[in-house]
């Protein structure tokens, strides 16, 4: 079995009128992500890192935000979509691992939620999943609640 790991992150800014959604879930705030797509940066850097480990590029190659066809695009939709093009390509994901930065709002109740979208869409048990949050300690963009971050690294393995 051969093995291949990649990386991605994403940043999107918080604003009015939008919706948070964080690993598939809506989550209540007065602010959400602004973006082409749904702006869900912890699927967004789940893809990147999926792709960049078979050295595919990024998202944007594949769901450019100048094509009118992603506009408010559910990230889990584009996900199963990548999550296809490696099990074309003989992979599939062996586990994930990720991090949210965002001082607010508290993520811990809706991290289990993530774990179980996610890996549904990705056909992996939940506990291939990992999802945690922290904050920024109030420095930078995130932690002036300007926005929202996220880093993910993904194992792939061939299939079987």
């Amino acid at each position: 079995m051969a093995i291949r790991i990649g990386n991605g992150y994403d940043i999107h800014r918080l604003g009015p009128d939008r919706d948070l959604i964080l690993g598939g879930i809506k989550i209540d705030h007065e602010l959400g992500l602004e973006g082409h797509s749904d702006a869900d940066v912890l699927t967004h850097a789940i893809m990147d890192a999926m792709l960049g480990a078979l050295s595919l590029g990024d998202i944007g190659h594949y769901f450019p935000p100048t094509d009118p066809q992603w506009k408010g695009a559910d990230s889990l939709k584009l996900l199963a979509q990548v999550n296809q093009l490696l099990r074309d390509r003989g992979w599939q994901v062996s586990n994930i691992d990720s991090v949210v930065v965002a001082e607010r709002p508290k993520l811990k109740p809706h991290i289990n939620a993530m774990r179980s979208r996610l890996a549904a869409v990705l056909g992996i048990e939940p506990d291939r999943v990992g999802v945690k949050a922290t904050t920024n300690e109030k420095l930078g963009p995130t932690g002036r609640e300007e926005g929202i971050c996220a880093y993910a690294v993904a194992l792939l393995e061939t299939v079987a």
